[in-house]
């Protein structure tokens, strides 16, 4: 029988050095063998905004409402939404097969298994980490300078840190019953990324289809972090309070439903 926590927190709480060791090992594992190791975490998402760079701002001429229309506004502009989509994304894509990809885990010792998903996010976290000293870099390049602002973008992600975890609870304890659902979510990964403020200016949009980008739980968070890294602004406080009651509403039912689920992740499996 596996170890079950008593709440959300006590499974990382209880397990906080093995969560990280997993954390390390995933992140590490990721690179293993390429020649340039670790550093591929800073080149991948600068080669990631060239090929966007060049497919929307040179051939597309795609512009930003309310910039200047350099590409370098563009660039940057476009990246801080490639960076929290890639976040969500990876943990969405990957939490339907983090139950089913550890079965060693789920039969043959008792394992704290909700705390996968921890390591998962914070594995993410590290990459979405790496993508914002190369989104700096770019800004000091090209603006010299970085707001204070940007000081905040740790509280700015924190709601979508929340989120991320409760869905990758629900996708998880999901994804050994449902073996389908993970194609399911790679498209609809997808569709997070083009139905979100993350390449389209929401004010482009006919306001009858707005709506679509204004409940992806993506649009606020790009929005936000642009507001302190880019324009150098405070975020709205009010918003990013009511999107972290809603995140930790997600965060709880997918600790519950993950708890629920597991008595029958070894039958299953």
């Amino acid at each position: 029988m596996n170890a079950v926590s008593i709440n959300p927190i006590s499974a990382f709480g209880a397990y906080r050095s093995l969560v990280l060791e997993l954390t390390k090992r995933e992140i590490l594992g990721r690179y293993r063998g390429a020649t340039m190791g670790l550093l591929w975490s800073l080149i991948s998402p600068f080669l990631m905004l060239m090929i966007y760079t060049l497919a929307f701002g040179y051939i597309m001429k795609s512009r930003w409402p309310g910039t200047n229309g350099s590409t370098s506004d563009f660039a940057l502009i476009l990246f801080v939404g490639l960076i929290v989509h890639g976040f969500f994304a990876e943990c969405m894509t990957r939490a339907p097969l983090l139950i089913v990809g550890n079965t060693n885990y789920v039969k043959r010792v008792v394992f704290p298994l909700e705390i996968l998903t921890w390591s998962m996010v914070f594995s993410a976290l590290f990459h979405l980490a790496m993508n914002m000293v190369v989104l700096l870099c770019l800004k000091v390049y090209w603006h010299g300078e970085i707001h204070w602002t940007t000081l905040l973008v740790p509280l700015v992600v924190l709601p979508l840190i929340v989120l991320a975890i409760g869905v990758g609870w629900i996708f998880s304890a999901l994804g050994v019953y449902l073996r389908d659902i993970s194609q399911f979510v790679g498209v609809l990964a997808a569709a997070m990324l083009f139905l979100s403020s993350a390449i389209v200016p929401p004010e482009s949009i006919p306001q009858t289809y707005r709506w679509v980008f204004e409940l992806n739980p993506l649009t606020l968070i790009i929005n936000q972090v642009r507001e302190v890294v880019i324009w150098g602004r405070l975020p709205d406080w009010t918003a990013l309070s009511i999107y972290s009651l809603f995140a930790l509403a997600v965060f709880l039912v997918g600790f519950y439903l993950f708890q629920k689920l597991r008595r029958g992740f070894a039958d299953v499996l």
